[in-house]
């Protein structure tokens, strides 16, 4: 299955400015990418990296500096128009963001097969993003902005695609806020929580809540 893993190289993770500099957000950035090329390509998938700037990774790269809406739906009808689809069958092709840390082919495994069955699956975020999710519907197209998943739920439905939900807290968890790194180095099994505790990053737990702080 083709995925599309969209990835910013300008100013990267900036809701992360209070903890980690500039050069930091930029190398934790690319490790959680590195990351989720891996799942990706362990599930099965074959991965594209739609990057807003040049990025040297063993993948191919788009690069498509557009805001990430228009350079999503271009992705989307590139692949349709190679597929040579009709209006309502095309090959499969996922869309999966390059900050979901915690993503393990199993969880991707669980994307994908929804999306074998269904015309539209998709892994909503913790937030009501929309974080993850396979299409082979060929007019299905994305709108990210806020409460995205529930736009796309009713953009499913008015191009006449059937939807399927996938509910993991692995692909619900986007790593966007400080708050978030607690998540990484809780259930982190790769490079992104690596780099966290080398960068001296750990677990404190303060009147029941767990964050991650810096020694």
């Amino acid at each position: 299955m083709e995925v599309i893993v969209p990835f910013s190289t300008d100013r990267p993770k900036s809701r992360l400015s209070d903890v980690l500099s500039a050069d930091e957000r930029a190398a934790f950035a690319r490790a959680m990418l590195d990351d989720v090329l891996d799942a990706v390509a362990t599930a099965g998938g074959e991965p594209t990296v739609l990057a807003t700037g040049a990025v040297d990774v063993d993948p191919p790269v788009t690069v498509d500096d557009r805001p990430l809406t228009t350079a999503v739906n271009a992705a989307l009808g590139g692949h349709f128009e190679a597929d040579g689809a009709s209006d309502a069958a095309a090959d499969p092709v996922a869309v999966v963001m390059a900050d979901l840390a915690l993503a393990t082919p199993a969880a991707l495994d669980r994307l994908f097969d929804a999306g074998r069955d269904a015309d539209v699956a998709m892994a909503p975020g913790r937030g009501g993003g929309t974080n993850a999710f396979v299409a082979s519907y060929p007019a299905f197209r994305v709108d990210y902005h806020g409460a995205s998943y529930l736009d796309h739920r009713e953009i499913a439905a008015e191009v006449g695609a059937d939807f399927a939900a996938v509910d993991s807290h692995r692909l619900a968890t986007d790593v966007d806020e400080p708050a978030d790194l607690a998540e990484v180095l809780i259930h982190g099994e790769g490079r992104a929580a690596e780099w966290l505790r080398d960068a001296g990053f750990a677990l404190d737990a303060d009147e029941g809540r767990v964050a991650a702080v810096r020694g």
